[in-house]
């Protein structure tokens, strides 16, 4: 059995094998040769990260529309340079990278405007809201020649550092089977501001499935390719009449894998429920899942074993090993700068878009979430919102690239 110590062990291993390689490109130890400039727009979401602890970055400036959330911007990132618009912030030339934490239905456009004015992007999610939309991004990004990233928290959760490893030392055996679940009972509270409705109001609960497809394929670089989704409404005003017309309060999808294998993706946002951003990970060898929804449980892990024994029936089955998880606090490590070993927004997961933003650029090398996974955490779920107005039809996932 596992020891604590073992994990720890195993813990700095990985940090010095995730700062040398990650899932999707090569990353080195050279020191940067200078500090890249970064303005962060948008004074809710875009508070919460780490630019201004970075040793390798300079908040050059922020941008946001309200002056109250303006002056917050200045104050976290004291930062002294501040715009009333992001498009006023791409004039400025000693900016050469933005944090768009800007609402979602503007993702595109603002990333695009920020291309044309040279600038690389850091963008929330999700990448895009429509298919049209990921076509333009994935060609603008193409064009420009720049560096885009998805600031997607999932694949930064502390346990998804851990299946990420697993992964990568074969401990799972075939990983046949993941599910994963995006519970926000209470959403209501943000679909009004001032009496006037929000982007969020009625969105398809589908249309927001970065946290949840990330949860697989950050971990194996898989792609989802079909989808079958169920939804469900009742009679509330908010799925009656939205903007997106959009009957449902929850959305259900099992996906294929290009690898043929299954995932099961749960977003729900009225119920009763508890929530979180949860996975669970199946393989003939090993599982893994994060802390149950009632927080009885921690993270476990669960070996297959060759003995037996006997279930309630009094049927032969294989008896499996059950052992406690003692989760790894992956920012106390290497894989981060000294200043951002500290815990962030979204289970630790902020520090490290920070960096791996920064670094990527101070590096010249491709961001472990770049354009095209980007658009491979999204686009299955606008599919399978469409499969879900189909009455669960069965539905082909087109790969969208740059």
């Amino acid at each position: 059995m596992s020891t604590r110590r073992d994990f720890l062990r195993q813990s700095t291993l990985l940090g010095a094998t995730l700062a040398t390689t990650s899932l999707f490109g090569q990353v080195g130890f050279t020191a940067p040769a200078r500090k890249v400039r970064v303005a962060i727009v948008g004074g809710r979401f875009g508070l919460g990260f780490q630019f201004h602890e970075h040793p390798d970055c300079i908040v050059e400036a922020v941008a946001e529309l309200r002056p109250e959330r303006l002056a917050a911007l200045q104050k976290v990132y004291k930062c002294a340079k501040g715009y009333p618009s992001l498009e006023e912030m791409l004039k400025d030339p000693k900016v050469e990278a933005v944090f768009l934490a800007t609402p979602a239905p503007d993702h595109v456009r603002h990333t695009l405007l920020c291309l044309a004015a040279g600038k690389h992007v850091l963008s929330a999610v999700p990448a895009a809201m429509t298919l049209e939309e990921c076509g333009q991004l994935a060609g603008g990004v193409k064009k420009s020649g720049l560096t885009y990233m998805m600031g997607e928290t999932s694949c930064w959760q502390q346990l998804t550092i851990s299946a990420r490893k697993f992964h990568a030392e074969g401990r799972f055996g075939h990983l046949y089977y993941t599910e994963s679940e995006y519970h926000h009972p209470g959403l209501e509270t943000l679909y009004f501001e001032n009496g006037k409705r929000t982007w969020r109001h009625g969105l398809p609960p589908m249309h927001y499935p970065t946290h949840c497809t990330s949860h697989l394929l950050s971990v194996t670089g898989e792609r989802l390719t079909e989808v079958v989704c169920h939804g469900w409404g009742d009679e509330h005003p908010i799925v009656k009449d939205n903007a997106y017309h959009n009957p449902f309060w929850t959305e259900t999808a099992l996906f294929r894998t290009d690898r043929g294998n299954s995932m099961r993706v749960a977003i729900w946002w009225r119920g009763a429920q508890k929530g979180g951003e949860r996975a669970r990970y199946f393989g003939d060898k090993m599982s893994f899942y994060f802390s149950d929804p009632t927080g009885t449980n921690g993270p476990s892990i669960v070996r297959a074993e060759t003995k037996t024994e006997k279930d309630s029936g009094g049927f032969e089955r294989s008896s499996q090993i059950l052992e406690k998880y003692p989760e790894v606090k992956w920012w106390k490590t290497d894989m981060l700068p000294e200043p951002l070993r500290h815990d962030s927004g979204h289970e630790g997961s902020h520090c490290f878009i920070t960096h791996e933003f920064v670094d990527s650029l101070a590096k010249g090398r491709k961001p472990f979430v770049g354009v095209d996974e980007a658009l491979a955490f999204t686009v299955p779920g606008m599919i399978a919102h469409q499969s879900a107005l189909n009455g669960g039809q069965s539905l082909k996932i087109p790969t969208i690239t740059g």
